[in-house]
């Protein structure tokens, strides 16, 4: 009996060892190329971690919010920079649990968001400022303008979080998926899985982008090398996305601003007009338009025609 106990012990070291070793190689495969070079821009000591951003170009401020996800950054607004710059001063920032930002071990909330945006421009850009904010980004954004209203200006939604999925709130089921990922080793191990190159190819060809074959091989590799930085610390954050600590309920704080509010939404995306009339009846001051034959990343597909609406509301 105690043989086998014995035994039993080092076969699930072994295995545990060999796992380690699988998410150390998936960590080192993914970030092999250093797609994301940090000595572009600065951090920001937050006291949650420190915040990569940059800042380019002159003018009044603007502030470009990248979408809530493991593997997204900044580098969702690479193609709008230049043209952005020459009439902005432009801040793009990596969220923290994201990109080249800290990604600490906790429980990210909607209103953990709120305060790094509310802090941001107080420590960093120092004045009022416009924005424009990508899918679940745009919620927390909304609640830090009805809570400090004073710091915003405009605010351009692109292909905001609808508010009924906002309205969900974690569950037993979902709390268990969050403690298996952000366990030690297994949960690296399943977070490796699910952010495989393959998989984030899968999600820009049939869910991010309308034409399949206009994703390029350097952004797969971005988002693969974001998604990995930080000895796979993105979990955490995925993790609190599988598990609703990130939703909100925005009704509230939609309908309380009196700020200018204009919603992008890619053409191709599903239920778009469902979403936009969910924020139109919350604040009927919202404006809205649509992008043809994109999806999700419309400022990422179809840069131009986003920049045409950029310039009409700014």
């Amino acid at each position: 009996m105690k043989q086998k106990i014995k035994t039993g012990i080092l076969m699930t070291a072994l295995a545990v060892g060999s796992l380690h070793i699988v998410n150390r190689c998936a960590q080192a495969f993914a970030t092999v190329k250093n797609l994301l070079d940090k000595h572009k821009g600065a951090f920001y000591d937050w006291r949650f971690g420190q915040v990569y951003y940059t800042k380019t170009g002159s003018g009044s401020p603007l502030l470009l919010v990248h979408d809530l996800a493991p593997a997204a950054s900044s580098y969702e607004w690479d193609l709008l920079l230049k043209d952005l710059s020459a009439d902005h001063t432009v801040y793009c920032l990596d969220l923290l649990g994201c990109g080249r930002s800290d990604k600490p071990n906790l429980t990210y909330t909607n209103y953990f968001y709120v305060q790094l945006i509310n802090d941001f421009i107080e420590h960093v850009i120092h004045e009022k400022t416009d924005i424009i904010a990508t899918g679940l980004s745009s919620s927390f954004v909304l609640m830090a303008c009805s809570t400090n209203p004073d710091a915003y200006n405009k605010i351009m939604m692109i292909n905001p979080e609808s508010i009924s999925n906002l309205k969900c709130t974690p569950s037993k089921r979902s709390r268990i998926i969050k403690f298996i990922m952000d366990l030690p080793i297994v949960g690296t191990a399943v977070y490796n899985m699910q952010m495989r190159r393959e998989n984030i190819e899968y999600l820009f060809t049939e869910k991010y982008f309308y034409n399949p074959f206009s994703v390029s091989k350097k952004t797969l590799d971005i988002y693969h090398e974001a998604a990995h930085l930080d000895e796979c610390g993105g979990k955490y954050l995925l993790s609190s996305l599988d598990g609703f600590y990130l939703n909100a309920d925005i009704s509230r704080a939609l309908n309380s601003i009196n700020n200018s509010l204009f919603i992008l939404e890619g053409r191709k995306t599903e239920e778009r007009e469902r979403t936009v009339e969910g924020y139109v009846r919350l604040n009927s001051a919202v404006e809205y338009d649509f992008i043809e034959n994109t999806e999700k990343y419309p400022q990422m597909e179809n840069p131009q025609a986003v920049m045409e609406f950029i310039d009409m509301f700014f």
